[in-house]
Order: C-alpha cells, then sequence, then structure tokens
C-alpha cells in the first residue's frame, strides 16, 4: 500500500505539473498590462451635442483623465464601459470623435472585450498609454437609459468638472425677455443646478462667433459693451427712475457668479467647450474684477430674422439663385446637401466629411454651427450627378464652393455615399404650443395646440399628409407617417373644444400657425373630439422617384385595336372620347413607356390603404392597393392638359433591388404590397394601362409629365422629387421625346429654357 501509494502520487504530481506547463503555454499573452488598481479607474461622458447617456468616453487612470481609440472598437467595449457608468448596457458606440476631441492622453487603444468583463482593464488592449492614435479617433458610447439598480455615481470627479457642456444667451432687456429668437443676451454655462457666467476679459468677436453658432446663428455683430457697463454700475436710485424707460435691464438682479474667464476661440469651433479656457477654483464671486459677464449679439438668418430685415434678406435672395439646399430632412435645418453645378443639382460624396465643412454650410443657409455631419446617406440617396468629394473646408469660409475639394469619376462614389448635416438652430418654443394626447406611444395621438392660454383640438376638415407634416416638424418627431381624422380611440385628454380649423400648409411650414387657418371664428363640419385631428410619426420616411432615362429611352407610339382594349376601358384607361368610338372596330393612339419607380428613402413605401380594402383588376390579375398611384399627362408648354393617363391604382411590388438587398413585396397570391428601400417597381411599356391615349392630340410641341404618389397619400421624405418632366414633339405620326428629368433637378434658369422650349424644327435632337 505505502509503496503504491508513493508512486500513484509521484505520477499524480508530474500530471498536474504538465498540465499547468500545457495550460501555461496556451494561453495567448497580452501585448501589455491589462489590469490597472481598481480605485485608480474612474469613468465620465463628456463632449457635445450629447444626452445623459451618452458621449466622448473618458477613463481616470494614472491620477489624469484620457480618452479611448475607437481603432477595432465593438459593441462588447460598450457595453462593458456603460456597466462602469452605471447603466444596465450599451445600444451603440460612436467612432471618429463624434463628441468632439478629447485632450491629454490616449489610454487605451485596439481594445477588444468580450462583454461579460467586470472592468475595461480585463479586456485585452495595447497597454495603458500605448497608442498609435490621434484625439480624431476618440471612441464614445450610447448607453441605454436604465440606470443599475443601487448604482452610486462616485466615479465622477465633482470637483474637476473640466468641461462645459450647455450654453445659453439670457436676455437682459426686457422687450428681448419675450421675443424669440434671443439675439443678444448674456453668456452663461451650466454648472451644478445653475448657470454660471464667463469673464470677458480677452473676449473676441471670434468667441461670439462660436457661441452664436451654437446658438442657431450664422453670424455675430458688435455690442455695446458700455451700455451694459453703465447697466452694471448705475446707482439703484437711478435704476428706480429709469423703470419705466423702454430699455430695462435685469441683470443686476442676480448675483453674478463667474466660471470661465480667458476664452480663445479662432471662431471656427462648433462649441465652446472646444475652445481654449480656463476654470475660476474655489471662491469665484470676486472674480473678473476689471471686466464683466460676456455679451454676445448675433444675426439671425433669413428664416428666423424680423421686420425690415427679414424683408432686406429675402430681396437679396431673390437677386439669385442659391447654389446650394438641403434635402430629405425632418426638421429645418437638416438634410442631405446637394449644389447646383453646370445648371444641374448633385450631392457631395461623404469621403472626408467633416463638422467644418458641414458648418460652413450651415452657415451659408442662415443656420448656426453644424451639431452633426452625416455620412453614408444618413438623410436618402440623392439623384444625378455627385458633385464634390474630399471636400475640406477650414471653416472661414463664407462659401461651401470656396473650399478646396475634388471632382469624382463614377468609381469614386455612388449616392449611397451621399454627405448630409444637422445644424444649430435658433429656439423658437414652437414646440412648447402643441402636444399629443391619448396615443399608445409618444410618436402618435390626438393633436392639441395652445392659442392663447386654452389648449384645444384641430379640426380634421382637410386634415391631410401635408398639414400633418408640419405637426410632426413642431413636436420634433420626424416625418408623418399617417394623417388622421378620426380620433375616437385617443379620446384620453379632458381638452374638448375646438380652437382650430381650416388649417392648410404648403409642407414646409415649421409650426401649425404658420399655415393658413381660419381666425378667431372657427368653421368646421364636425366640432366633436371624435374628429379631431391626430397624427402618426416616424422618425423615418420612404422617398420615391422615377427614372427618368428610361422613360426617354422605351417611349413610343402604337395604334392598338379597340377589340383589345376593353379590359383597359374598364380601368378608366383611354380618354373619354373612347366611349363614343364605334367598339370593337377601329383603333386607339397611345404613347407607351416604361416607369421604373425607385425607393430612395430611409423607409419602405407602403400603400395607405389595409389588405381589407385591396380592389381586384381582372386585367391585370392582381389586388390593387392604390386608387390614384400616378398621374400621366400632356401639357402645352403653358401647362394645358391635352391628355391624361390613366388614374387608376397599382400594385406595388419589389421588381429589383441592390445588391445585398432582399425582395420583401410581391403582387402574387395576395402577397404584401410596398417597395423596400432600395428596390425599384417596374411597370414595363407592354402591360395594360401603361400609357397617354393621344388619340385626340393634335401635333406640336408638347411637355410629358408623369407625378409619383400626386394626392400625397403616403407620407414621403420629400415630395419634390415625385414629377418627371420631358420635351416631346408629336407630327402626327411619330413622337420624339428628350430632355427627361426629375422636376427639381435642374436650376431655375434652367427650367425656364425647358418651359420656355420653342419645339423641334427636326428630328435631331443634340
Amino acid at each position: 500500500m505505502g509503496s503504491c501509494g508513493t508512486w500513484a502520487w509521484q505520477e499524480l504530481l508530474v500530471l498536474l505539473s504538465s498540465l499547468w506547463l500545457w495550460v501555461g503555454s496556451a494561453q495567448p499573452t497580452p501585448p501589455g498590462p491589462t489590469h490597472a488598481p481598481g480605485p485608480q479607474l474612474k469613468f465620465r461622458l463628456a463632449g457635445y451635442p450629447r444626452k445623459h447617456n451618452e458621449g466622448r468616453v473618458e477613463v481616470f487612470y494614472n491620477d489624469e483623465w484620457g480618452t479611448i481609440c475607437d481603432d477595432d472598437f465593438t459593441l462588447a467595449n460598450a457595453h462593458v464601459l456603460c456597466r462602469h457608468l452605471g447603466f444596465v448596457a450599451a445600444t451603440g458606440w460612436a467612432h471618429s470623435a463624434k463628441y468632439g476631441k478629447g485632450v491629454g492622453r490616449i489610454w487605451l487603444d485596439n481594445v477588444n472585450c468580450a462583454g461579460g468583463e467586470k472592468s475595461i482593464g480585463d479586456c485585452k488592449h495595447r497597454g495603458w498609454g500605448n497608442s498609435d492614435c490621434s484625439h480624431e479617433e476618440d471612441a464614445g458610447v450610447i448607453c441605454k437609459d436604465e440606470r443599475i439598480p443601487g448604482f452610486k455615481d462616485s466615479n465622477v470627479i465633482e470637483t474637476e468638472q473640466s468641461h462645459v457642456e450647455e450654453v445659453r444667451l439670457r436676455p437682459v432687456v426686457s422687450g428681448a425677455r419675450r421675443q424669440l429668437p434671443v439675439t443678444e443676451g448674456i453668456v452663461e454655462v451650466r454648472y451644478k443646478d445653475g448657470w454660471a457666467q464667463i469673464c470677458d476679459e480677452g473676449w473676441d468677436s471670434q468667441n461670439s462667433r462660436v457661441v452664436c453658432g451654437m446658438m442657431g446663428f450664422p453670424a455675430e455683430k458688435k455690442v455695446n459693451r458700455n451700455f451694459y457697463k453703465q447697466a452694471k454700475s448705475q446707482p439703484k436710485q437711478k435704476r428706480r427712475e429709469d423703470i419705466g424707460s423702454k430699455k430695462r435691464l435685469f441683470s443686476e438682479r442676480q448675483q453674478l457668479n463667474y466660471r470661465l474667464h480667458s476664452v480663445s476661440c479662432t471662431g471656427t469651433e462648433v462649441h465652446l467647450s472646444m475652445c481654449t479656457f480656463e476654470f475660476y477654483r474655489g471662491n469665484a464671486s470676486a472674480a473678473c474684477g476689471a471686466g464683466m459677464p460676456a455679451v454676445v449679439s448675433c444675426v439671425p438668418g433669413p428664416l428666423f430674422a424680423t421686420g425690415n430685415a427679414h424683408k432686406k434678406k429675402q430681396r437679396q435672395q431673390q437677386q439669385g439663385q442659391p447654389r446650394i439646399r438641403l434635402k430629405g430632412g425632418a426638421k429645418v435645418g437638416e438634410g442631405r446637401v446637394e449644389v447646383l453645378k453646370n445648371s444641374e443639382w448633385g450631392t457631395i460624396c461623404d469621403d472626408r466629411w467633416n463638422l467644418l465643412s458641414a458648418s460652413v454650410v450651415c452657415r451659408e443657409l442662415g443656420f448656426g454651427s453644424a451639431k452633426e455631419a452625416l455620412t453614408g446617406a444618413r438623410m436618402g440617396q440623392g439623384t444625378g450627378p455627385i458633385h464634390m468629394n474630399e471636400v475640406q473646408c477650414l471653416g472661414t469660409e463664407k462659401s461651401l464652393w470656396s473650399c478646396p475639394f475634388k471632382n469624382i469619376t463614377q468609381e469614386d462614389c455612388k449616392h449611397t455615399e451621399d454627405a448630409a448635416i444637422r445644424c444649430n438652430i435658433p429656439y423658437m418654443g414652437y414646440e412648447n404650443l402643441i402636444r399629443l394626447a391619448g396615443g399608445r406611444t409618444a410618436f402618435e395621438g390626438r393633436v392639441e395646440v395652445k392659442r392663447g392660454s386654452k389648449w384645444g383640438t384641430v379640426c380634421s376638415d382637410g386634415w391631410t399628409t401635408k398639414e400633418a407634416m408640419v405637426a410632426c416638424r413642431q413636436l420634433g418627431l420626424g416625418y408623418s407617417l399617417h394623417a388622421v381624422t378620426e380620433t375616437w380611440y385617443w379620446d384620453a385628454s379632458n381638452v374638448t373644444e375646438m380652437v382650430l380649423s381650416g388649417v392648410k400648409c404648403a409642407g414646409h411650414e415649421m409650426s401649425l400657425s404658420h399655415c393658413q387657418h381660419h381666425s378667431a371664428s372657427l368653421n368646421c363640419k364636425n366640432t366633436g373630439t371624435r374628429f379631431a385631428a391626430g397624427v402618426i410619426c416616424s422618425e423615418t420616411a420612404s422617398d420615391l422617384l422615377l427614372h427618368a432615362p428610361l422613360v426617354q429611352e422605351t417611349a413610343y407610339i402604337e395604334d392598338r385595336p379597340l377589340h383589345m382594349l376593353y379590359c383597359a376601358a374598364e380601368e378608366n384607361c383611354l380618354s373619354s372620347s373612347a366611349r363614343l368610338a364605334n367598339w370593337p372596330y377601329g383603333h386607339r393612339r397611345l404613347l407607351r413607356f416604361s416607369s421604373q419607380i425607385h425607393n430612395n428613402g430611409r423607409a419602405d413605401f407602403r400603400p395607405k390603404a389595409g389588405r381589407h380594402s385591396w380592389v381586384w383588376h381582372e386585367c391585370h390579375r392582381h389586388y390593387h392597393s392604390m386608387d390614384i398611384f400616378t398621374h400621366y399627362d400632356i401639357l402645352t408648354p403653358n401647362g394645358t392638359k391635352v391628355a391624361e393617363g390613366h388614374k387608376a391604382s397599382f400594385c406595388l411590388e419589389d421588381t429589383e433591388c441592390e445588391e445585398d438587398v432582399a425582395k420583401r413585396y410581391e403582387c402574387a397570391n395576395f402577397g404584401e404590397q410596398g417597395i423596400t428601400v432600395g428596390c425599384w417597381d417596374l411597370y414595363r411599356h407592354d402591360i395594360d394601362c401603361q400609357w397617354i391615349d393621344i388619340t385626340d392630340v393634335k401635333p406640336g410641341n408638347y411637355i410629358l409629365q408623369v407625378v409619383i404618389n400626386p394626392n400625397f397619400e403616403v407620407a414621403e421624405s420629400d415630395f419634390t422629387n415625385n414629377a418627371m418632366k420631358c420635351n416631346c414633339k408629336y407630327d402626327g405620326h411619330r413622337i420624339w421625346v428628350h430632355s427627361c428629368h426629375i422636376g427639381d433637378a435642374l436650376s431655375e434658369e434652367a427650367n425656364k429654357r425647358f418651359e420656355q422650349y420653342p419645339g423641334q424644327l427636326n428630328n435631331q435632337i443634340s
């Protein structure tokens, strides 16, 4: 027993030692030390613009704050960091210093977490302080807005607070306090639970430019500093005497609490936190002895100007068409950037697209600095040429055209890389005058508006997608998905009185109050709350447009015998004179062409009607989901209709899609109908009703017009690109179709030339 036991024990030791050696050699050696002493690690979120649960990640290690590089960053890394910050999980992460560039050390690089680690130090990385990154690669996280139960936010050093996040202009003149937007006032920064001022010693116009940009204004103007200085030093007795004057100051009533001094901006920063500055430490009540609170005065853009200044700006705008515009955005000051070159609108490729270039565009359009420079067609894909690539503005340019950029070839970029922006716009308070009641989510409900001091409902007579678009924009909820005219199932509010009727919007307004509407007296067929207007809003929308070149390539004339048109006649696909024809003898002359309708938006295009109301069409042998999907018309140059195509319904399906996009919709077998993002629906020239009956049209020069979704039945992010026009010459036997283009693709001057086209003298189209 003894000798056998000794032998077994020795063999077990050998086995254990070899196993230990094998495990040790099997584990990969990390490139650097991955563990840090627990007490030294602290985390915080910083940067701009952000909410409390998102931002640039900053880590406190070795008595110094630093950032994390975005190389190899993953959602698993974000999960670990969000738990450090007291949130249950991450919903996303951001790269390329989306929340601004940090300062100091870049503590971590090539971080690789599995997601379950208790500390970011437990994840693989290159080692503390070992990085080949710049602060342009600072990583950020978006955490789920749900705190870990019992979590105490002790990992933020409250005494440090070496960042500036929220800034405001506090008006001090009594008249200005009631007017929006606030264009002049004392600059204040959020500090703890209140607001603090900035000492104006060394303050210059570049600092003011940055603050004005943040407030949504394109430019700054000089302030009468002596006016504010006198008010500050004015004796109390004198202030009592001036109480009835037009300009009454309030600044002296508040005790000043200085937070920043020695602010120095270059003028190109999009946020004050990017400038250099210093904090007052300790008791700052006696600070800024030789100065006073920094005061800024801003110049509003044309959309937000009032009075004579507004009229002057409008006159200046009318002198020439702008060469830059925004398309596809739900809110004012956001959208895909399009530029005008050689009389044709085109997009910008997102290579090297950044906040500096985006801010130049924002200011050029009359807004403030940029909040976001968006890449990857985040505001939908454009059409036509891509005019610019690798735009590199310094931030001081007056126009995007003054910035260096590259002309591109077809291989360089696609419309999936179209650049977009979100700009700072002035606070107008419109969202405080509207609310939704009774909806299942925050994006739907009965619309209630504030008129004077009273809340009430809106009459649903004439309430369409356009009015709903304005309501959703005013609410800050994106696009309109549906305009609802019966809201009895949302009757969850004690508001029963109707206060607004006759609302008729163009669709671009910022507030329902800017639309046409009845004055004090209401005029509504049904004033009960069951017929109050409602909306369903969405953060995304579809965007349909016609492929214009295909219409031009496929157009031809066919003389079709009447005996082959019985089905088409039943569907109203022929002109009214066909009813008087000698059926089944004779023929109708048809202009035929193919239509290829693309969805370039960010949401699928779905029919408004539910499946229960779809109509079976015997001719096409499928269900039609929309009563009117397109208008086909032949117009004279002055706009008079001489022939109309059918306005019957269509079946919507995905005929073809881009690479990596799967088809979702098909008409066969009572299938779901719609057009997927990145797909198109093709109506070939040889199917019934894909024509215009031109039997009664005389020879001459005309305009062929096709309009998609003409009654705005289904919401889109952009209705201005729904029409397509072509020039055409008809000699009584043949037709020439040319110059086909989307309605808003050309400059105003080129559109005038198109409309005033004298006509073809021969069939040679150059």
